[in-house]
């Protein structure tokens, strides 16, 4: 089987599991440094997740350009980072709201429950996150040759060419 001839959900599983593998060393990295923080400084909770958000998220772009979408358009990295970071400064309100919510709505501020507020708010700005650099940051290159991926689909798109005229035919 040649590369590039898979199928549309083994391209999205294998595309998950590259996500998956930065998403995983972006979340070590952010656990490690805001705990760090937290247990070492005397920053508010919420800001030292921030910056530990934000450590994270640039640990990230590496590996999602680099690893995850190393195949995808890099003609316009200028506009692929400025969104990036857009879309990772919506990633980090949606993780830290759920912190700050937990602990300055709730009084939940123990290490443990900050932790497990943590994982849920990255679980879900990870979800937002995935949808948003695939639809609008590591944009897919076209596919070259449209009828390999849809040979059913493509037999009725294609154009067909007009049938010939018939011959009249004589009666007599």
């Amino acid at each position: 089987m040649e590369p590039g001839s898979e199928g549309p959900f083994k391209r999205l599983a294998r595309e998950v599991a590259k996500f998956g593998a930065v998403g995983v060393v972006g979340t070590v990295v952010n656990f490690a440094v805001s705990n760090l923080l937290w247990h070492l400084t005397s920053l508010q909770a919420v800001r030292a997740n921030v910056i530990a958000t934000i450590v994270a998220i640039a640990c990230n772009y590496v590996g999602f350009r680099y690893f995850t979408y190393r195949d995808r358009d890099k003609s316009a990295r200028t506009k692929e980072l400025s969104l990036f970071l857009a879309f990772s400064l919506v990633g980090l309100v949606i993780e830290n709201g759920i912190l700050f919510a937990a602990i300055y709505g709730f009084g939940w501020d123990s290490s443990l429950q900050r932790n497990v507020f943590k994982v849920l708010g990255i679980g879900i700005a990870t979800l937002f996150r995935f949808w948003s650099y695939r639809s609008w940051v590591f944009k897919a290159l076209p596919v070259e040759d449209e009828e390999a991926e849809a040979p059913i689909a493509g037999a009725f798109l294609k154009p067909q060419p007009e049938p010939l005229p018939r011959p009249k035919q004589h009666v007599s």
